[in-house]
């Protein structure tokens, strides 16, 4: 892609080249960690599901159980494995029996590796098949419908109750809506069990189970045949439980997550330590089934200041690149985040929206950048936020930004109406039909402002990183060079759920799927 902005190669190709080293180096660390996430949503792609009679998810109940015993390091595959082979039970069943008291993990014979494996892979296999198949069934919709070529329409729905959400959800993709985001309710990310089942209660959004994600699923492939498009379904692949939800995702055919290395660090106070092994084994996941993950970038500019930290967004979406394509993630299916969050009061702070959405889409130019609306300074004067949302519109359609989060002029003021949801649908329509290729007939000034801006974030950004690779992420993390929040490597929830791997642990999944899915 030919350089608008007339960006400094070099120093994209520097930037680059160190995240991709952090990233390496922090993979060195990923490489002999486990987690009782990642061991959970083993249990779970194995086909342990369900929960005991005190509602505690089977799946927890097999990972405590090694915990207590503790044999964690080995791996939720490798005891399992073993009790497969000893009882000639399935996971399911060990599961249970763990459950009622009738069989201790540790008390089974020891079986070789390869006999251990010989019962454990073809589970895995079946599993990896099945969303091998929803990856065809998502590309067969897409054959049938065809895909939006210019920015989709995300919205979201927000209820707290998912039979409520899919009124709403069918609703917007009548009005228009290309993705459904199905907001979590508050606080799920700081759960260290997915709860189960069908909800109806939730604050600010609706709970991720496995079940809300098959009835929206469900309910989205009904309109989207109505309305003769592939309509997609987003959920919350983040906090405590991110490999598990991306595992639930998998099985039951999401097409975008929220999924990014450092967010829950940041702004949820999770372990450094635990996060990043865990967001390793859920980009794994979410590659192999064609999942579109979403980073949170955005989140930065509601700490910080969208002007003078605009290079640590940049140099997060390095580090989000690199770390996904550790994990075997393509850059298609990196949708890699940042906002229009620049105070109304600065002076041509369009342009430098403007620049940094352009800069963006030159750097990542395979990506399908998520893109996020004004909400720092959305004041509840809905006649001016809904020309705020038009300027971001005019943006994404200007920068070819992929993913288009809906801004709503009732931000701040209440969750949305199905009226409000209609007006911001109908204004980015508006602004995206009358402007399609605008973005193709302009050029910018050589030596401007947007050009001036651009290449000041690149270079700052490039410091930056080179900056973390000297200190290593972690350290970084504590000095709170991102979002102006420091982090202790000790502190935080879930650094109890941390092992070191056993020399015997395997994981069939990141084996089987490593490298994307087959189409």
């Amino acid at each position: 892609m030919e350089s608008k902005l007339h960006l400094n190669r070099e120093l994209v190709d520097k930037a680059r080249e160190s995240a991709r080293r952090i990233a390496q180096d922090t993979q060195r660390f990923i490489d002999v960690h486990t987690t009782v996430t990642v061991e959970r949503a083993v249990c779970r792609l194995l086909g342990i599901d369900g929960v005991n009679a005190v509602d505690v998810p089977l799946p927890n109940v097999v990972v405590d159980h090694m915990t207590e015993k503790g044999i964690l390091a080995s791996g939720a595959a490798y005891y399992i494995g073993n009790a497969m082979a000893n009882t000639g039970l399935t996971p399911q069943e060990i599961a249970e029996r763990i459950d009622a008291g009738e069989l201790d993990l540790t008390r089974q014979g020891a079986h070789s590796i390869a006999e251990i494996r010989a019962n454990i892979v073809p589970v895995a296999e079946r599993t990896v098949a099945r969303i091998r198949a929803n990856v065809a069934k998502r590309n067969e919709y897409l054959g049938e419908f065809g895909d939006k070529e210019g920015p989709y329409l995300y919205v979201i729905v927000a209820t707290g109750n998912i039979y409520e959400d899919i009124t709403q959800a069918r609703a917007a993709a009548k009005q228009g809506a290309d993705i459904i985001a199905v907001i979590r309710t508050t606080g799920q990310s700081l759960l260290d069990y997915v709860p189960y089942g069908a909800t109806t209660e939730g604050f600010g959004g609706t709970y991720a189970t496995q079940e809300n994600f098959r009835l929206m699923r469900a309910a989205l492939d009904e309109v989207g045949r109505e309305e003769k498009r592939y309509i997609r379904l987003c959920n919350y692949c983040s906090g405590l439980c991110m490999p598990e939800i991306a595992a639930m995702g998998a099985l039951e055919r999401l097409d975008v997550m929220l999924n990014d290395a450092l967010y829950g660090i940041l702004f949820r106070d999770i372990n450094m330590q635990r996060t990043i092994v865990d967001q390793y084994f859920s980009r794994v996941i979410n590659s192999f089934a064609g999942v579109i993950i979403n980073t949170g970038e955005d989140n930065y500019l509601t700490t910080a200041d969208a002007v003078e930290e605009a290079h640590t967004v940049l140099a997060s979406q390095f580090l989000n690149e690199q770390f996904a394509l550790c994990a075997g993630l393509p850059e298609e299916q990196q949708g890699l985040g940042h906002a229009f969050e620049i105070s109304p009061d600065v002076e041509n702070g369009f342009l430098y929206e403007l620049a940094q959405a352009q800069m963006a889409r030159e750097i990542f130019p395979k990506a399908p950048l998520k893109y996020m609306p004004p909400t720092k300074f959305m004041t509840g004067n809905i006649f001016r936020g809904h020309v705020q949302d038009a300027l971001f519109n005019m943006v994404t359609i200007l920068t070819s930004q992929k993913l288009h989060l809906l801004g709503m002029l009732t931000e701040a003021i209440h969750t949305p109406f199905m009226s409000d949801r209609a007006l911001s649908i109908e204004n980015a329509q508006y602004i995206f039909r009358t402007m399609k290729d605008l973005g193709a007939e302009i050029e910018y000034k050589e030596g401007g402002i947007m050009e001036t801006r651009a290449n000041e974030v690149l270079a700052k950004a490039t410091s930056l990183l080179a900056e973390i690779e000297q200190m290593g992420l972690f350290a970084t993390l504590e000095k709170g060079i991102f979002a102006d929040i420091k982090r202790s490597r000790e502190g935080g929830k879930g650094l109890a759920g941390v092992v070191i791997r056993s020399e015997e642990y395997f994981n069939p999944f990141i084996e089987l799927m490593k490298g994307g899915a087959e189409s």
